[in-house]
């Protein structure tokens, strides 16, 4: 079970890359805090209904800590009332492995399309803001455990993502309670204050913010992945891409045009192509032209971070070519 990469605007950009790399640091902070208290955080609402307003915060953002399930309903779909207490009876056994959010479809068209749901009842999952279709049709429940399964083990292996136990019956819709907030630490304010500047557009304060993090704690993940975003951003503002690629496709040995276009390929989603034009530049090429080239291609690669698979193979790509 592969999640794919989709923009929930219809633009794909780096949002579910951070997010990806922001859901490992915050599940290991999960666990270290569980650890240290001896217990787990609060939970939050295992069922809940969600519309458009809701669906960033209470999906996409809820999905860096616990795989959502999304069950696509009508009221006068009768499968649908086949399936939604399975899907509930489900959630509350799991106790915390998955939350359920049950979007109405009549009610919330705009989602209905983005997630290109051909038939109800359909249901699909987010792991780290990726959506994942699972099935569609009221399938038999030995059926979707088995897909559950394979989705709680996908997120825990690919994001680090482990759900927050809780005991069955505890949360019911509209009983959620707020937790005590944690005390944030100096670093987490600074990187909180990093991410801010990012989202707000500001890309040379959030550079100095990452910066400023990775002073006091150079093997801080999260910041290194928002830094290399951070710059990747810097670095297309303002460009002409049109220019960019014509200049890449006419000139295939010059590196500083392939290194161009390779930040274009990223920030539009092509990964795979931004990967692959940088390893074909350090074959065509040698001496500083060639360092360039690697240097640059291993920068990106901080970008979506080590642990992606196109990143494992884009590796191995470039160790063919230099050695």
């Amino acid at each position: 079970m592969q999640p794919r990469n989709m923009s929930m605007s219809g633009v794909v950009d780096l949002a579910a890359v951070k997010a990806a790399g922001e859901a490992k640091q915050k599940a290991e902070r999960a666990r270290a805090d569980a650890a240290r208290t001896g217990g787990a955080p609060a939970p939050g609402r295992l069922i809940f209904n969600v519309d458009e307003a809701g669906f960033q915060q209470d999906v996409l953002q809820r999905s860096t800590e616990v795989p959502v399930v999304i069950d696509f309903w009508a009221e006068w779909c009768e499968p649908c009332k086949q399936l939604g207490p399975v899907l509930e009876r489900l959630a509350t056994e799991y106790a915390g492995q998955f939350v359920l959010a049950k979007i109405d479809v009549d009610a919330n068209q705009m989602l209905f399309q983005q997630f290109g749901v051909q038939g109800i009842p359909a249901v699909f999952a987010v792991i780290a803001g990726q959506p994942v279709p699972l099935f569609q049709g009221a399938a038999p429940e030995a059926q979707i455990r088995q897909v559950l399964d394979q989705l709680i083990q996908a997120a825990e292996q690919q994001f680090g993502i482990v759900g927050t136990p809780v005991e069955p019956g505890a949360q019911e819709e509209g009983a959620e309670e707020a937790a005590p907030a944690a005390p944030e630490s100096p670093q987490d304010l600074a990187l909180a204050a990093a991410h801010q500047a990012l989202d707000a557009g500001d890309l040379g304060g959030a550079v100095r913010a990452y910066q400023n993090v990775l002073a006091d704690d150079p093997a801080n993940g999260e910041a290194k992945l928002g830094l290399a975003q951070a710059q990747l951003l810097e670095r297309v503002q303002g460009v002409d891409a049109t220019q960019v690629r014509k200049a890449a496709a006419e000139s295939p040995a010059d590196v500083k045009a392939q290194i161009a276009a390779a930040d274009l390929d990223l920030v539009g989603g092509h990964v795979e192509d931004a990967f692959g034009r940088l390893v074909d530049a350090v074959r065509r090429t040698a001496g500083e032209d060639r360092d360039a080239a690697r240097v640059h291609l291993l920068s990106l690669f901080d970008v979506i971070g080590g642990e992606d698979p196109r990143v494992v193979a884009a590796r191995g790509a470039l160790a063919r070519v230099l050695f």
